[in-house]
């Protein structure tokens, strides 16, 4: 069976960029921290998954529908505009998109969507016929994971692939019910608030008690605890609100086909990578 590893560019970046100890430069004093890190950790990743298909994907600059449904989603992001420009990952940017060219990777920015709903879009199109492994932090790829999709989070030899089992035994719900579950949680990275009251051990209990999300609005009058039955049906616009913006429903096309993504690890190294390219 096939296997596809389907890389979350921007949030790699991210973590690479901002988790190495310290700016690393090359010998003609460019920044190079975020590309180096990028390339290992995407190397080391390959290594561990030995897929037969690789895509990295990214957030480009385009509107996002989500704004729309509310203005205040992601709105806390910092506004890296208002940075110098080598401060922020982007600088790195052309450099990664140089070193995955040279490694043979496919690669593409968004225009019209999330990078979360190109992932969604290959998982719904090839998840009953091969192997998923969506590398990122994000925790809304959780609502993915299936029989045949699991998602890695990588943190070198700390790494996690999560699985069903992983995520019944942490959250207590099937990965099917993230997206009710989160509604009900909130999300502070994407600046989304829950019901009041409403923690990760409620949510799960209300799922286990009604099932999704519309159910326990529905519901709300069986709830036997006061406080969170209150909390639920005053805050039940918004908690349908929430279920918008987390759910990945994989109806956004897909760049590329998987023919399109097939990768043979030829066994070069960061070093080489960076060296070939210019950057060491």
């Amino acid at each position: 069976m096939d296997k596809l590893l389907l890389v979350d560019g921007s949030n790699l970046l991210f973590q690479m960029f901002y988790g190495m100890p310290a700016r690393i430069l090359n010998t003609q004093g460019k920044p190079i921290q975020g590309t180096l890190g990028f390339v290992g950790a995407l190397l080391k990743m390959i290594r561990m998954v030995q897929p037969t298909h690789v895509a990295v994907l990214f957030d480009g600059e385009c509107h996002n529908d989500r704004t729309d449904l509310d203005e205040n989603y992601k709105a806390n992001r910092e506004d890296l505009s208002q940075m110098d420009e080598e401060d922020t990952p982007f600088s790195q940017l052309p450099d990664v998109y140089r070193a995955l060219e040279h490694m043979g990777i496919r690669y593409a920015e968004t225009t019209i969507c999330e990078t979360d709903d190109w992932m969604a879009a290959y998982c719904r199109c090839y998840g009953e016929t091969a192997k998923i492994v969506i590398a990122s932090q994000d925790s809304d790829f959780f609502q993915l994971i299936s029989e045949n999709v699991t998602v890695l989070r990588y943190r070198g030899d700390s790494s996690v692939l999560c699985d069903v089992q992983y995520i019944q035994e942490k959250l207590g719900v099937a990965p099917g019910l993230y997206a009710d579950f989160k509604a009900l949680t909130g999300d502070t990275a994407d600046n989304i608030r829950g019901a009041d009251k409403v923690g990760p051990k409620t949510a799960a209990w209300l799922i286990r008690e009604f099932g999704c999300l519309a159910s326990i609005i529905d519901r709300a009058e069986e709830i036997t605890k006061p406080s969170i039955r209150a909390s639920i049906q005053q805050n039940a616009e918004r908690l349908r609100r929430n279920y918008k913006l987390i759910r990945l429903t994989g109806e956004a096309g897909n760049p590329f086909t998987l023919e399109q993504l097939h990768y043979a690890d030829s066994g070069m190294t960061t070093t080489q990578v960076l060296k070939e390219i210019g950057l060491r």
